[in-house]
């Protein structure tokens, strides 16, 4: 089995390390101290099991698990217990609470041996299920080759689907982003963000007004003089918010 270990703390990690020490047929590929080296650890070396502390800076644990896509598997460990329901939605295999002992860490890696290969259970499914009005996303991440973008949702302007991807408009410059746009819509805060066209949504900060194009059609222009289309709904909700 094939091991990353990541934390930001030296002596954690070592733990880890000493603890998977009394097993023979692992292997510790790689250590990080920070999520950006976790990511590209993950990508590049491909390893079954992840051991991710989730409070990190710059980047944490969850973070790291959706950049780095779902194909590792993980075990969470980390000194707060809030963060083990939402654990289980990027399908770990097992939540370790520090400080944890030998007996409890071979516990989760014995687990982990068993499940490794198996599907989302009925357990993680009820646990998704549960969690599904989770709190809106405070920023956004963009894989964008071996760098990261990490923009601020209050600072994103507007957002426009392109197939499988969407396009998001930040501080004058555009990302592409690999998400289905009813998946992102579902993430933002529907206080701020409007879908106001079935390929669009805005942030309301940024609607300067709204101008009528045709005879029965309308458009949003921004305040950097961007022109976004209103659908016939989505002209029924912003008027409802911009008068």
């Amino acid at each position: 089995m094939r091991i990353i270990i990541v934390d930001d703390e030296m002596l954690a990690r070592g733990v880890v390390r000493e603890y998977l020490s009394e097993h023979a047929d692992v292997e510790v590929v790689a250590e990080c101290a920070n999520g950006f080296e976790a990511v590209k650890a993950i990508t590049e070396l491909s390893p079954d099991l992840v051991f991710l502390d989730i409070q990190m800076p710059k980047l944490d644990g969850f973070e790291v698990a959706e950049l780095a896509g779902s194909k590792t598997r993980y075990i969470f460990a980390t000194a707060f217990d809030q963060y083990a329901i939402k654990a289980f939605e990027f399908h770990a295999l097992d939540y370790l609470l520090k400080p944890f002992s030998q007996q409890r860490f071979d516990q989760a890696l014995a687990h982990a041996r068993a499940n490794m290969g198996k599907k989302d259970g009925a357990i993680e499914q009820m646990v998704r299920e549960a969690t599904g009005r989770n709190k809106p996303l405070g920023r956004v991440l963009i894989r964008d080759g071996a760098k990261v973008h990490v923009i601020n949702a209050d600072k994103i302007e507007h957002v426009e689907a392109q197939d499988d991807y969407v396009q998001i408009r930040s501080e004058g410059k555009s990302y592409l982003k690999n998400q289905r746009m009813t998946e992102l819509e579902e993430q933002l805060d529907p206080e701020q963000f409007l879908r106001i066209h079935r390929s669009w949504i805005v942030n309301i900060a940024f609607v300067d007004r709204i101008e009528q194009a045709t005879k029965d059609s309308y458009v949003a222009i921004l305040k950097d003089a961007s022109r976004v289309p209103i659908s016939r709904s989505g002209y029924q909700k912003i008027r409802a918010v911009i008068q």
